[in-house]
């Protein structure tokens, strides 16, 4: 297939939430489908949105923002700044905007500054992406595990997943520490997804959508637990102005059902969502403290995140359409 005829799915159709083909039958994965070396091609491509066309005014917007920052970082921070959003940088895009902008500076300064980004960023991706290699060689071996829990027994992938094979797959997950579940861990289910789609393989297609839910869920949960440890330690002392503000949005918002019900939603299946917000709104929770709760989650989360980054897109997809289902009931 050639790259100009590849069609460009939706973030929402990777995630699995916008309709798909969902085909029920056995589907059979290879050893090379399932080994690392098989992303070689899958890497240059990706199915996430935005990965192969124009980017949008507001995606222009976030990569001003990222060049900005990049070109008043300190040397030694574009490492870790590079590193958090690898495939935005690391696109030819993302160069010829800073051209763009270096073109349009009237002040001399800022057009040396840019300039000097631009060779900054060349020899930083360049190391970053060795160390890359490897860290994907790490998350390719984990992402494996994730996929192969959701086989039965006998080895064959049964699509739709059964319950049994999901929370297998989220066993698999939630295992993982946190520092696995970064961006390579993300790239590879990418490149793997792309593959499966190449391939024709749509069941395959679907369990990396699977392990996309199942990822943001995770993340966004422990996210949200380094959130409340946080309230706790300043109202231990160490910060109790900050604790007084946190505690006192709590209580206008109502939101300590709404955040058990949030909780539980972040690590079931999201086919049951429907199921269980209904089971919360007939009993103590009210669908507008829920949606609170989803979006005072999206700001504390999803913003901190870096921008353009994959955690960023998926996580914040998760969420908003949690926030469709919620309303929709």
């Amino acid at each position: 297939m050639k790259l100009g005829m590849l069609i460009i799915a939706p973030l929402s159709v990777c995630l699995g939430f916008a309709p798909p083909t969902r085909l029920s039958g056995k589907i059979r994965c290879t050893p090379r489908f399932l080994s690392s070396n098989s992303q070689d091609d899958a890497r240059r491509q990706s199915r996430f949105q935005g990965m192969q066309r124009e980017p949008t005014a507001n995606e222009l917007a976030v990569m001003d923002d990222m060049i900005t920052k990049l070109s008043n970082a300190k040397p030694y921070e574009l490492p870790n700044a590079v590193s958090r959003a690898i495939r935005v940088i690391s696109s030819p895009r993302f160069f010829l905007r800073i051209a763009e902008r270096a073109d349009k500076a009237t002040d001399s300064m800022e057009k040396e500054k840019l300039s000097a980004l631009a060779e900054n960023l060349v020899n930083t991706i360049q190391a970053v992406v060795s160390m890359t290699e490897d860290s994907l060689d790490e998350r390719a071996k984990e992402v494996e595990k994730v996929v192969k829990a959701a086989s039965e027994p006998d080895g064959e992938f049964l699509v739709p997943l059964s319950k049994e094979r999901v929370e297998a797959m989220r066993k698999e997950v939630e295992g993982l520490e946190e520092e696995s579940l970064n961006e390579a861990f993300l790239s590879t289910i990418d490149a793997w997804m792309n593959k499966a789609h190449q391939d024709g393989m749509d069941g395959m297609v679907t369990i990396m959508q699977t392990a996309l839910q199942i990822y943001a869920g995770t993340v966004i949960s422990r996210a949200r637990v380094r959130l409340q440890a946080n309230v706790g330690a300043a109202v231990s002392g160490e910060n109790q102005d900050a604790a007084d503000a946190v505690v006192e949005a709590a209580k206008e918002g109502g939101s300590g059902a709404a955040s058990d019900l949030l909780e539980k939603l972040l690590h079931i299946d999201t086919d049951d969502w429907e199921m269980e917000i209904r089971k919360g709104i007939q009993s103590d929770v009210k669908k507008e403290a829920l949606v609170k709760e989803v979006q005072k989650t999206m700001e504390s989360v999803i913003l901190g995140l870096e921008n353009g980054s994959m955690a960023q897109r998926v996580q914040a997809e998760y969420l908003r359409e949690l926030v469709t289902r919620i309303e929709a009931i």
